[in-house]
């Protein structure tokens, strides 16, 4: 179970600004192509993190994406230790971002209406 607070906000960005330094500099997977890690979520103790992660490509690339964060989960979460000073580093669940996509689809729709509605009815 989630609950707002300060501090499972400001740690879940924490963890968010250090796996994305690790995207730039430490995690070497092929299967991991151009992602974008856009939030984490945590559990009220601190104990689980979800990690919520943006992948430009097809379903298939995010798939293999997706699957290279899960396979690099103990390393992220050893650079994690090591990089954050806190007693214990949450598990970590790695999930897909699909809310860009849901945003271009709505605004897609939008435009559509909008085309609609302003072309001359056709009688």
């Amino acid at each position: 179970m989630t609950v707002p607070g300060r501090r499972p906000q400001r740690l879940g960005e924490q963890i968010r600004e250090e796996i994305s330094a690790l995207l730039v500099s430490g995690l070497k997977d092929p299967r991991i192509g151009f992602a974008t890690i856009t939030g984490v979520r945590l559990t009220a103790d601190l104990r689980q993190a979800w990690v919520y992660v943006s992948v430009m490509g097809s379903a298939e690339e995010q798939r293999q994406s997706l699957q290279g964060f899960r396979a690099a989960t103990s390393y992220i979460r050893r650079e994690l230790a090591h990089r954050l000073h806190i007693r214990r580093i949450p598990e970590l669940a790695f999930e897909l971002d699909t809310s860009a996509e849901y945003g271009a689809h709505i605004e897609e729709l939008l435009r559509e209406a909008k085309r609609k509605n302003e072309s001359p009815d056709e009688d």
